[in-house]
């Protein structure tokens, strides 16, 4: 039997396993955005930031590229709060 994936909103009603992911991060900066240029050269972004404004970049182990338009500090606090739970 597969282990249980613990799931984590990113917001609008997307998800992402949460031990996939190796960095939140702000796209703020020159370097966050050349990753993101690269990401979508390479097929490997995902946009679920549903038309609004990318507030938070989100790495997986994959290599791929996840935008969400919820706070790179929200979704921190999100995930630190799974781990703490023991789920």
């Amino acid at each position: 039997m597969a282990p249980a994936r613990h799931l984590l909103n990113i917001g609008f009603g997307n998800t992402v396993v949460a031990d996939r992911i190796i960095a939140v991060i702000t796209p703020g900066s020159a370097p966050i955005k050349r990753l993101r240029e690269e990401a979508k050269a390479g097929s490997r972004l995902v946009d679920a930031t549903q038309g609004r404004r990318t507030r938070s970049i989100i790495v997986t182990d994959s290599n791929h590229i996840i935008l969400s338009a919820i706070q790179a500090e929200t979704i921190s606090q999100r995930l630190s709060a799974d781990i703490t739970s023991g789920d």
